[in-house]
């Protein structure tokens, strides 16, 4: 679980690094939040076209090295090299072409490392095996952003050098210690069409799994937008300094380690669809009560705690919710359209960069940043029936082969 780990702090550190820092990096060439949200947004094509081919390709690779692992070994050269270059290019066009090089080695790496976590881990541990991912995750999370916020003030390319490394250094780990079941088949690629196909057909005969992509891709909308905007509407929505933005990051990363820690036992123990749905519940309602606040309150800081342990725990606990409702022989498809998903869902936060600029004079006193928790919190809402749609579908102590409709 530790080893398996070690990709999703290298996956987590430079994703949260680009998401936060790429925001104030790019405002150097231009002022607009909808031309920078559509940049940061552009990861979710990448998400959407890579993972329905590289998910399903990752099934049928058989390899020395495994199915999986030549996948992850290929994309780390881009995802260290495009990250150390991002804070160094001169224009917005050379950035953009960096950050774009980012995001193709990114779902190169991705999906296949998503399909180790089935492959390797019994039922029984992918509770436990999640709250261990999130908790690398979450300090990932907590280190890239507050360290972040120092080394940007000191210098703009700081916190994107030390991601690579750290990047490299953890995802490069996990090719490393992990050691994958060797098959006997021979290499094999059908073609884009046949993966595709392949990526309809799940989505045509799994029912269960079509219910959670939906659910997932509201997830991963709100989640975008909040990590993409939340130290501009710190700083420049709210008029407060870095430190505040700090501080808000800390909370924020304290509740998602939190979560991390707990929300694995719990879902082994009560199930984790059911976590996930009374998780939502609060996760959505301290959204939505985000929106009334126009201006900062060091009290703020006590109430965002439960709200990032209430996210955490929904981001903690759904990839495990997958694994128990997706087919073995279909790990790697799956894993790609839940990826394709979530690159639906990033597609959000260029929905929010144009809602930000359209209210910046109907929320003039936050420049229209305080819109941006109740529309994070209308895509939680709506997935709330998505997952109680799904309490009871999961096969406790099974292959996974046959989850069971509720009812």
């Amino acid at each position: 679980m530790w080893t398996l780990g070690l990709g999703a702090f290298g996956l987590a550190f430079s994703i949260t690094t680009t998401s936060a820092y790429l925001a104030p990096l790019l405002e150097r060439f231009t002022d607009s939040r909808t031309v920078i949200a559509g940049i940061i947004s552009a990861e979710g094509i990448f998400a959407l076209g890579m993972s329905l081919v590289i998910g399903p390709w990752s099934d049928s690779f058989h390899t020395p090295l495994g199915r999986r692992r030549p996948f992850m070994l290929i994309a780390l050269p881009g995802l260290a090299g495009s990250l150390a270059l991002m804070g160094l290019m001169p224009s917005l066009w050379t950035t953009t072409l960096v950050v774009l090089a980012f995001y193709v080695a990114y779902y190169i790496y991705e999906p296949p490392y998503r399909g180790l976590y089935p492959d390797l881990l019994e039922e029984s541990m992918y509770g436990r095996a999640q709250g261990v991912q999130h908790l690398l995750r979450g300090a990932a999370l907590g280190i890239a952003l507050i360290a972040g916020s120092q080394l940007f003030d000191l210098w703009q390319a700081a916190p994107f050098i030390v991601a690579a490394a750290v990047t490299m250094f953890a995802c490069g780990g996990t090719v490393l210690l992990v050691r994958e079941e060797i098959g006997q088949g021979e290499r094999v690629y059908t073609g884009v069409r046949a993966y595709l196909r392949t990526s309809w057909q799940v989505l045509r005969e799994e029912e269960l799994v079509r219910r959670f992509l939906l659910a997932n891709a509201l997830w991963e909308g709100a989640f975008a937008a909040a990590r993409t905007f939340a130290v501009l509407y710190v700083t420049k929505g709210l008029g407060q300094s870095s430190a505040t933005a700090t501080g808000v990051l800390a909370c924020v990363a304290i509740g998602y380690i939190i979560a991390a820690v707990v929300s694995g036992r719990l879902g082994d123990r009560f199930g984790l669809a059911p976590v996930i749905f009374g998780a939502s519940i609060v996760y959505a309602g301290g959204l939505f009560g985000a929106g009334f606040a126009s201006s900062w309150h060091n009290a703020y800081y006590a109430l965002i705690i439960p709200v990032a342990v209430a996210a955490g725990t929904v981001m903690t606990l759904s990839w495990g919710l997958l694994f128990k409702l997706m087919p073995s022989h279909r790990r790697g498809a799956i894993a790609g359209l839940a990826l394709g998903t979530k690159g639906i869902g990033l597609l959000f936060t260029v929905v929010a960069g144009v809602v930000i600029d359209a209210l910046s004079s109907t929320f003039d006193k936050t420049n229209g940043y305080q819109a941006l928790w109740p529309l994070c919190a209308v895509p939680i809402a709506l997935s709330i029936p998505l997952v109680g749609s799904l309490l009871g579908a999961e096969t406790h102590g099974s292959t996974g082969d046959h989850p069971v409709l509720p009812g």
